[in-house]
């Protein structure tokens, strides 16, 4: 399963896609004069597809709201807005490439190269795309929040940042999409979606994708969200307002879903990086087990941050959901009493302070 995000840069974590775990073997490491055989129970390919396929409809019915919403907005809207569009847009071409990987974990590989290339790619690319978009975010609502910037008049600069975040992404993505090969393995007796690289230079290779996906895909973003929010966190504590208190939770609450959800992940293949660059022994079969299991679990919660992106930067927000409630009503999906029940509860109470807060929280 692990091929499927990221690459699947070696040949261990292939006991992670869901094939025939009870009868895998791991191969052998230098230090090993016989290869390891791995059982983790509770991991059967059938209930992978299944999760996969839950997770895919949550997201594309999540995030194809978002999407309508913000192109709905012909009035207001901000740069978050713009940014939140694109977020969403990320997450949606994300879930496009989970129905394949859903198949894939339970009968193998059997859509040919051309799509394992073209959709590696695409998952690649949506990654960074994603993590980036929530870099530029936390960006944003600081000049928004502490410098009090006005970004409605800086559309433009957004959409430019938005066309280099995919541009990047796609660059960043290209390494993986041209290793990437179906090709049929023996020793598991069905076709794989896997990075064809052979000779000496392979390991170094995989290792040095990784650390560009370690440093660029995450940590660096993840530096730039903790000192930008921290630095919101900070200003929004010092203000004796509640709805500005209230702003602090939905920060935190971003911030908190991002790292939950990726750093476990990220931790652990950061340690099979430094294990396959020789810098991290694992002197046991029993090491290796744990790290499967690890890798299962982590990886399953990493996919599940698309779902969750609508929630956490569009239905939490007042902004969005008084649009959301307009459209509804607009084609005639809710009442004008239900429309309006709902907005009396969140935009009365607060006046205009807190509809310039919502906006500069989501």
């Amino acid at each position: 399963m692990l091929m499927i995000i990221f690459g699947n840069p070696d040949v261990t974590l292939t006991t992670t896609e869901g094939y025939d775990l009870e009868n895998f073997t791991f191969p052998a490491y230098e230090d090993d004069s016989s290869p390891c055989s791995v059982n983790v129970p509770g991991f059967n390919s059938l209930g992978l597809m299944i999760t996969f396929i839950i997770v895919c409809v949550f997201s594309m019915v999540g995030n194809s709201v978002v999407v309508y919403v913000v192109c709905y907005m012909k009035k207001g809207r901000a740069s978050t807005d713009i940014y939140l569009m694109h977020l969403a847009m990320a997450d949606l071409l994300f879930s496009f490439t989970l129905p394949f990987w859903a198949v894939n974990v339970h009968y193998g590989w059997i859509f040919g190269n051309f799509p394992c290339k073209l959709l590696s790619g695409f998952q690649e690319a949506s990654v960074y795309s994603g993590v980036f978009l929530l870099a530029c975010i936390s960006v944003d609502r600081y000049c928004a929040i502490v410098r009090a910037t006005h970004a409605r008049s800086h559309h433009l600069l957004v959409k430019v940042v938005c066309c280099v975040v995919w541009v990047a992404a796609g660059l960043l993505s290209l390494p993986v999409a041209i290793q990437k090969e179906s090709m049929h393995a023996e020793d598991l007796g069905l076709a794989i979606c896997y990075e064809n690289l052979t000779g000496e230079s392979s390991n170094h290779w995989r290792v040095g994708i990784r650390v560009l996906r370690h440093t660029m895909g995450f940590f660096l973003p993840l530096v730039v969200m903790a000192v930008c929010y921290g630095w919101t966190l900070v200003k929004l504590f010092h203000a004796r307002n509640q709805q500005k208190r209230k702003a602090i939770r939905v920060i935190l609450a971003v911030v908190i879903a991002f790292v939950l959800c990726w750093l476990p992940y990220n931790i652990t293949v950061l340690i099979d990086t430094l294990m396959q660059g020789g810098s991290l022994k694992m002197e046991t079969c029993q090491s290796r087990y744990i790290l499967v299991v690890i890798l299962n679990v982590t990886q399953l919660l990493a996919f599940s941050h698309c779902a969750v992106n609508p929630v956490l930067y569009a239905f939490i927000g007042q902004k969005f959901r008084n649009q959301l409630l307009l459209a509804l009503y607009k084609h005639g999906l809710i009442s004008k009493r239900l429309q309006n029940a709902y907005r009396k509860g969140s935009v009365n109470s607060a006046g205009s302070i807190r509809s310039r807060l919502t906006s500069a929280t989501m």
